[in-house]
């Protein structure tokens, strides 16, 4: 069976699939910038400075290798479906037109083709991805495996990225501010309290942990968590007669419950609890007539 084509046969095949006309045939235009307004459906939420002022340097000396993609709207306007970075640059150079292919598509054609088109830049930051996902199931009515056809990912990956949406805010924005990567948020996931989560993830900003490491405790959480680990907490320690005799004289001798405990390799502790600051006081007493 041969293997399904998705982002492979190119933006041409996304754009045939969307009521597509190419205006001049296979022809490249050149648009007035002036003529170019931005995409409403750009995933890309953030456009770094230093690298649109480097790209516009390239453009001032050779010009720009690859043209946008555009579709005309109401007038004289032009809309970008791919390529908006291309056009900002070409602002800063000073161009006053662009190279672009000129194509027609509805609103969800149009969509589909930007999101798509824009997803497969390496420069998109986990929750970019995330969101262009989730806006392609909720408006081009895609299903998680379509979804995944679409974009050339296994369903897995796209469902790894879905669930991204499910971190508090305070992480999806640390993610975007690269304080972590997707692996710690992986991780992060797998634990379901919100404040446990949060609790961990200041942890990681605060000691550097790796994703090695965040595993591990998420781990040790859960398996800590699990119904089982709940119940052995919950069970009464047992001693042997003679330290149980010693707790209760211990009990009966400062008069308060006295919590003892030890483990394996005969290691433990005593703990003598008090009510207020009169009570322990009337412990203190008993311990400084031991001394004396």
């Amino acid at each position: 069976m041969a293997k399904k084509m998705a982002l492979g046969r190119g933006l041409g095949a996304l754009i045939e699939d969307a009521e597509k006309v190419n205006e001049s045939g296979s022809s490249i235009n050149e648009i007035e910038i002036s003529k170019i307004v931005a995409n409403p459906y750009q995933p890309r939420t953030k456009f770094d400075d230093e690298a649109l002022n480097e790209l516009a340097a390239s453009i001032k000396e050779i010009g720009i290798i690859q043209p946008i993609t555009l579709r005309k709207i109401d007038g004289d306007e032009y809309q970008i479906i791919a390529g908006e970075r291309r056009f900002r640059a070409a602002k800063i150079a000073g161009l006053t037109t662009i190279p672009a292919f000129v194509r027609v598509a509805n609103d969800e054609g149009m969509l589909e083709m930007a999101l798509v088109e824009n997803i497969q830049r390496e420069d998109l930051d986990a929750m970019e991805i995330a969101f262009s996902y989730q806006r392609l199931i909720d408006e081009c009515n895609l299903t998680q495996e379509s979804l995944s056809d679409r974009v050339g990912k296994k369903r897995s990956t796209v469902t790894n990225y879905l669930r991204l949406l499910k971190l508090p805010a305070r992480i999806q924005k640390g993610i975007v501010d690269k304080d972590i990567t997707m692996g710690h948020a992986r991780a992060l996931i797998n634990i379901q309290e919100e404040d446990i989560q949060l609790l961990i993830f200041d942890e990681i900003l605060k000691n550097d942990y790796s994703v090695r490491k965040v595993e591990e405790m998420v781990r040790n959480y859960n398996e800590a968590s699990t119904p089982k680990a709940k119940e052995k907490k919950l069970k009464p320690e047992k001693y042997p007669k003679e330290f149980q005799d010693l707790k209760d004289h211990l009990k009966k001798f400062f008069n308060t419950n006295v919590d003892f405990s030890m483990n394996d390799r005969g290691k433990g502790k005593i703990v003598i609890p008090f009510k207020s600051s009169k009570d322990l006081e009337r412990i203190l007493s008993i311990l400084d007539n031991l001394e004396s």
